[in-house]
């Protein structure tokens, strides 16, 4: 999410992108007698269905570069969807961007991170974690910033949050590439939510990320992997826990602390 806001690029998505082509996430199950063109169709509708996103996303956000009254109309901002009840804002404001470097971040990292997710849980759910993690951000944000009207923000960030965090709490041992330095997904997962939180909480006038909802995006991803995936999380709670003490702190300063913006 764009807080008028870049993406917090994952890195060498190139490099990461062939790590997961070449983990056990890659392949299909071998399938057998009637079912086999089932499950072909299956295969090319978790393939079909995340482009079909990225190309609405792409077109949108096209029309939005152009057509300020269109964007204006569309993007996420606090005082409307509160006093004038647009609620359309908290998912179409997922739709749009603002330049093409903020877009094919994330299109790019969401091109990548869908596949794990399709591949194991199906198009149906990814469309589920997608469009839940965006509304989560969203919903995040309006909340935290609720005494801010003028708050405004675009971006897929929150919903490319959710598909990201779903696939390392699933998978929290893989290897990614942070600006060509390996990383193990949870360590950067625990770094990820660190920072966000931190500039949360210390806000600096040159940082324009919507740390909200990527971290609003982020827990529905994680919420949807114990929703689907229960059994891998109970393997990996060591890891996803470690991940999750920087957002324990935040409930902790939000909550009992009450420092809101």
């Amino acid at each position: 999410m764009y807080y008028l806001s870049r993406f917090h690029a994952v890195g060498d998505i190139s490099r990461l992108a062939w790590f997961l082509l070449k983990s056990p996430f890659s392949g299909s199950p071998a399938v057998f007698g009637r079912n086999r063109f089932h499950n072909m169709d299956m295969q090319n509708l978790n393939q079909i269905i995340p482009l079909i996103v990225i190309v609405v996303t792409c077109v949108v956000s096209f029309i939005g570069f152009d057509n300020s009254l269109f964007f204006q109309r569309y993007m996420f901002q606090v005082g409307a969807v509160r006093y004038s009840r647009q609620y359309r804002r908290l998912l179409t404001s997922g739709f749009l961007h603002a330049d093409w470097m903020h877009l094919l971040f994330n299109m790019f990292t969401l091109f990548f991170f869908a596949r794990p997710i399709t591949y194991w849980f199906g198009w149906e759910k990814f469309l589920m974690l997608y469009f839940a993690a965006l509304l989560s951000g969203s919903l995040f944000s309006l909340w935290l910033y609720r005494r801010r009207p003028s708050y405004a923000a675009i971006g897929a960030s929150g919903a490319v949050s959710g598909v990201l965090f779903a696939a390392i709490t699933v998978a929290p041992m893989m290897e990614l590439y942070f600006f060509f330095v390996p990383m193990t997904a949870w360590i950067f997962g625990t770094l990820y939510f660190a920072y966000s939180v931190y500039m949360m909480l210390n806000p600096k006038r040159w940082d324009n990320l919507g740390h909200a909802a990527h971290i609003g995006g982020a827990a529905a991803g994680i919420v949807f992997a114990a929703l689907f995936a229960f059994p891998l999380l109970m393997k990996n709670a060591l890891y996803i826990g470690i991940m999750l003490l920087p957002l324990l702190y935040l409930a902790y300063e939000l909550l009992l602390g009450k420092r809101i913006r």
